[in-house]
């Protein structure tokens, strides 16, 4: 069965089309106008093995944040529709990952709960014409339309585009294991409730 989700939103700020394949191979096709966070997108992808498709446009002439949070929102959504009712996956996943001088640890679970516990303290200086702290309302955005229980903490590390790039891989490397489908458990949605 085919875990795919497509998901297009069009508003005054933003006009956003996004596909996941969560059976994928890591491939990416990312334009958001946002350099940076084209490049933190391509590296979601890549690591987790999940093909990303993502077009954006959006005000980048005020600044980049409707882009990017509602970037997070579409992948939410994505995620969602291509889990369905999320039959046979391991449901949670972590990692701690180390990217030169940063160490970042994410622990996740597709719980149907979304809450974002975010501590990654990041120097103020931009990356490209990325703000780092926009890093959190991806994640934020994320979280509540894939109703997801999202803990990402910051090990160790000052360099902010060392940091931010832990950040995304360590949530691909997460997410790769909460999506993957457990063959031992096989259709049965892993909740004593019986559903998430």
């Amino acid at each position: 069965m085919s875990r795919v989700g497509e998901v297009s939103r069009q508003t005054r700020e933003t006009s956003i089309k996004l596909r996941v394949d969560l059976d994928g191979t890591g491939k990416t096709n990312i334009s958001t106008g946002v350099g940076f966070f084209d490049h933190m997108l391509d590296q979601l992808g890549r690591h987790s093995l999940i093909d990303l498709d993502v077009q954006a446009t959006g005000d980048l002439q005020i600044d980049s944040h409707h882009t990017v949070e509602d970037t997070g929102i579409c992948l939410g959504s994505a995620l969602t529709q291509a889990l369905g009712e999320k039959k046979g996956i391991r449901r949670y996943g972590w990692a701690l990952v180390p990217m030169e001088d940063a160490l970042v640890q994410v622990a996740l679970d597709l719980s149907g709960r979304p809450l974002l516990s975010y501590h990654v303290p990041v120097p103020a200086e931009a990356i490209g014409n990325y703000d780092p702290e926009l890093t959190e309302e991806f994640f934020m955005a994320l979280t509540r339309t894939a109703g997801m229980t999202l803990h990402i903490k910051l090990q160790d590390g000052k360099n902010s585009h060392h940091i931010v790039e832990g950040v995304f891989k360590a949530m691909a490397q997460a997410l790769a294991i909460a999506v993957e489908r457990d063959p031992r458990r096989g259709d049965a949605v892993p909740s004593t409730k019986g559903v998430l």
